[in-house]
């Protein structure tokens, strides 16, 4: 053997063993979270389905002239879907397809939103409450108790009546109307946390309450409140559709997901396809938060098992 492949043959073996050696990086726990959400097939379709709704809401002006989703056409009042309008018209003659996708905008926005005041609200509650205890736990519990025996839907439609229905009252009310849940299951977390070895080594060290909850218990809690954000996203949706639908939700012309219903419940038997829509839109969204929601927390749980 030459001297050149004798060396080839002396320093592949060592490099082949060099890595096979090496030790792998671990992946990080946003990594393996990702990696366990990805097998959840339904959640990921999901994931994509939500995505494309959003770009394509923040994109409508660029996409279709906000005059198809407002202005009346009387020469066009309930056209059957065609090439010119693609799911048909309204009762008043305004394309269906612009209207469902400008109303993406406000549906979507009102159920995010919403979604974060709860989580905000609860999360604030819950970790207060956990934490310090004593008479403060026991007066926000009372508080979230009472909350939780009110009939939100009602009381939803009692202040859309007396504030006058606006997006933002949608927003604010759904929001302080939705956080009770959330703000037991931080509770509950808090108590756990707060025992454990390194929340008692960073108070012996000097560390202040608001520091120790938002540095060293709130980062042990984001998987319940995760979950939480999602599934709050599809109840506000289906909260803001049910007091639209009531027609005390988001205000014509402006249109929503739920106040299409609205307007479209006299033509159910002569022109089904402006209800079919709109609710097939409610439906697929909910539907598909909820798939999230259900592979969050697959993915967060720290008892799963990455295989």
């Amino acid at each position: 053997m030459s001297e050149p492949a004798s060396a080839l043959a002396a320093v592949l073996p060592a490099a082949a063993r060099t890595g096979r050696n090496q030790p792998q990086a671990s992946p990080s726990i946003w990594g393996l979270a990702w990696r366990r959400f990805c097998r959840h097939k339904a959640g990921l379709v999901a994931l994509v389905v939500i995505t494309v709704e959003i770009l394509v809401a923040l994109a409508a002006p660029l996409l279709i002239p906000r005059e198809l989703a407002i202005d009346p056409s009387p020469l066009n009042i309930l056209q059957r879907p065609s090439p010119e309008h693609w799911l048909g018209t309204d009762e008043v003659g305004r394309d269906i397809f612009a209207r469902l996708i400008y109303a993406s905008r406000i549906s979507l926005s009102i159920g995010f939103l919403a979604a974060a005041v709860a989580i905000v609200v609860g999360t604030s509650v819950g970790a207060l409450a956990g934490y310090f205890g004593g008479w403060f736990d026991n007066f926000m519990m009372r508080v979230t108790d009472a909350m939780l025996s009110i009939p939100a839907l009602f009381f939803l439609i009692v202040l859309s009546v007396t504030l006058g229905p606006s997006v933002r009252t949608m927003i604010v009310v759904i929001g302080l109307l939705s956080w009770m849940e959330l703000a037991r299951i931080i509770r509950a977390n808090v108590l756990s946390l707060k025992r454990r070895e390194f929340i008692e080594a960073a108070q012996t060290m000097g560390a202040r309450g608001a520091r120790i909850i938002a540095r060293h218990i709130l980062p042990n809690t984001l998987a319940p409140i995760v979950v939480a954000a999602t599934l709050g996203v599809g109840n506000a949706l289906l909260t803001e559709a049910s007091v639209s639908y009531l027609g005390l939700g988001v205000q014509p012309p402006q249109p929503s997901w739920g106040n299409m219903l609205y307007n479209a419940q006299s033509y159910f038997f002569n022109a089904p396809w402006i209800t079919l829509y709109p609710g097939t839109m409610i439906l697929i969204t909910v539907l598909c938060i909820n798939f999230i929601g259900d592979g969050l927390r697959d993915a967060l749980d720290p008892r799963m098992k990455d295989r």
